[in-house]
C-alpha cells in the first residue's frame, strides 16, 4: 500500500466520526491515534523484554529511564500490559489511560500537545472510543512495513487533509517533500567533500520546523553520502500538533527530542545561544507578526545589533525577513561557517522603498555583517537563489 492509499485508509476513520464530530475536528482525533499506533508498532519487537525487565526493577529504586530505553532499543518505552488491540470493549477509556500513562515521560507528554484527553472524552461520550481504537489496532504501521520516510509522507498527507477540513492552509504546517529535497540538496551539495570524510559531526536547525521535514531530509541527504556521519537536529515549532509529530519523529529515529522546542521563534527563541552548521526554513508567507510585535520591538530597542533585529523591522503584515534575520543570528563563526537556506516569495526581496525597514534589512545583508565572510561566488548564489525563492548565505 503506497503512502497515499495508506493515508486514505487511515482517514477513513472519519466515517465513524461524522455526525458526532465536526469535519474540522476529524484530524484532532486521527493524528494522535495514528502517532500512537506508530509508536506501538515501533516498540512491538521489544515489548515483552521491556515488561519483564520492568517487573524485575520497578521496586528497586533504579531509575527506569536509564535502563528501559536500552531494552526497548529506542529513546522511549511503555510498561503497560495494554496495547490498542487488547483494551477491551467495556473498560476502553480506563485501559487506554493506563496505556498512555505508562509510556516514558518524553512520550506521554507528546499527547498533551494534541490535547488528547479532551478528544478521548468526546469519543467516550459518543460511544465511539472502542470503534476508533479497534480500527487503528488493525492498521499495520510497523517500520518493516512503513519506513520512517514513508511514515513522514503519511503524516503530511493526513495534515493536508486536516488543513482542508478545517479551512486552514496546509503549508503552515509542512513543506512539500519535493521542495524540501531540492532545498537540502542545494544546501548540502556544496559541502559534499567535507561531509563524506571521517568523523563528520554537523548540526542542522529549522526555526519553524512543522512536522520536521527539513530536518529529516537533511539527515537523509547526508547519510546517503556518508552512513557514518552524525547529524544533530534542532528545531522549534509553534503549532502544537505539528510540534508533537516532529518531536515523535525525531525520537523514533533515535535523536534527542529535547532538541525540538515548542513556541514562537520570533518572540521566544528557545535556543538563544546555539549556533549551527546548517539552517533551513520555510517561514509562512505573508503572515503578520502583530501578536509578537511588542516582544520584537523591545528586543530591537534593548539589544540592537547584539540581538537579532538590529538591522530594522519589516512592515507588520509580513514576518519573513524577521525569520531571515533570526537565521543569520544562528551562523557559526568557527571554521566552515554556516550554510543557510530559506524559502521566500518575492515580497521580502522587493517590498519597501529606500529607507524602509525592508530596504534597511536588505542593505544590512548585502553589506555583510561583522564576522560574516561571503566570497563573490556566494554573493552570486545569493542573488540567483533569491530570485528563485531560495536564499543562501555562507
Amino acid at each position: 500500500m503506497n503512502q497515499q492509499n495508506l493515508a486514505s485508509f487511515i482517514w477513513s476513520v472519519a466515517d465513524l466520526l461524522r455526525g458526532d464530530f465536526k469535519r474540522s475536528e476529524f484530524g484532532r482525533v486521527i493524528l494522535p491515534f495514528t502517532l500512537l499506533r506508530r509508536l506501538e508498532c515501533v516498540l512491538e519487537p521489544s515489548r515483552e523484554a521491556v515488561l519483564e525487565r520492568h517487573k524485575a526493577l520497578k521496586d528497586t529504586g533504579i531509575e527506569l529511564d536509564t535502563v528501559l530505553p536500552k531494552i526497548s532499543g529506542h529513546r522511549f518505552y511503555n510498561v503497560s500490559r495494554y496495547v490498542l488491540a487488547n483494551l477491551g470493549e467495556t473498560e476502553t477509556r480506563a485501559n487506554l489511560e493506563d496505556y498512555l500513562a505508562k509510556f516514558s515521560t518524553n512520550t506521554w507528554q507528546i499527547f498533551d500537545y494534541f490535547n488528547f484527553s479532551t478528544w478521548l472524552d468526546r469519543l467516550h461520550e459518543a460511544n465511539l472510543l472502542y470503534l476508533v481504537v479497534h480500527k487503528f489496532a488493525s492498521i499495520d504501521l510497523h517500520p518493516d512495513t512503513v519506513s520512517n520516510h514513508e511514515m513522514g509522507l503519511v503524516f503530511e498527507e493526513l495534515i493536508r487533509r486536516f488543513a482542508e477540513s478545517a479551512n486552514d492552509t496546509a503549508g503552515e504546517h509542512f513543506t512539500p517533500r519535493d521542495v524540501v529535497r531540492l532545498s537540502t540538496t542545494l544546501i548540502f551539495s556544496a559541502d559534499y567533500a567535507a561531509l563524506t570524510g571521517e568523523g563528520v559531526v554537523r548540526t542542522i536547525y529549522d526555526p519553524c520546523c512543522g512536522t520536521g521535514g527539513f530536518l529529516a531530509s537533511g539527515i537523509e541527504q547526508v547519510l546517503e553520502w556518508n552512513p557514518n556521519a552524525r547529524i544533530v537536529p534542532f528545531g522549534q515549532e509553534l503549532n502544537p500538533e505539528s510540534y508533537a509529530i516532529a518531536m515523535a519523529d525525531m525520537m523514533i529515529k533515535g535523536y534527542d527530542p529535547k532538541n525540538i522546542h515548542f513556541g514562537n521563534t520570533l518572540s521566544d527563541d528557545r535556543l538563544p545561544f546555539e549556533r549551527f552548521n546548517y539552517c533551513l526554513a520555510n517561514p509562512p508567507f505573508g503572515v503578520d507578526w502583530k501578536k509578537v510585535q511588542k516582544a520584537i520591538i523591545d528586543e530591537q530597542k534593548n539589544s540592537g545589533h547584539d540581538g537579532r533585529f538590529g538591522a530594522g523591522l519589516p512592515r507588520v503584515s509580513d514576518g519573513s525577513l524577521l525569520f531571515l534575520m533570526h537565521l543569520l543570528s544562528k551562523r557559526s563563526h568557527e571554521d566552515g561557517g554556516t550554510r543557510i537556506g530559506i524559502i521566500l516569495n518575492g515580497s521580502p526581496l522587493f517590498t519597501g522603498g529606500a529607507g524602509s525597514g525592508e530596504s534597511e534589512i536588505r542593505r544590512w545583508i548585502l553589506r555583510i555583517p561583522p564576522k560574516m565572510t561571503v566570497d563573490s561566488g556566494d554573493r552570486d548564489r545569493l542573488a540567483h537563489r533569491s530570485r528563485t525563492g531560495v536564499g543562501f548565505l555562507r
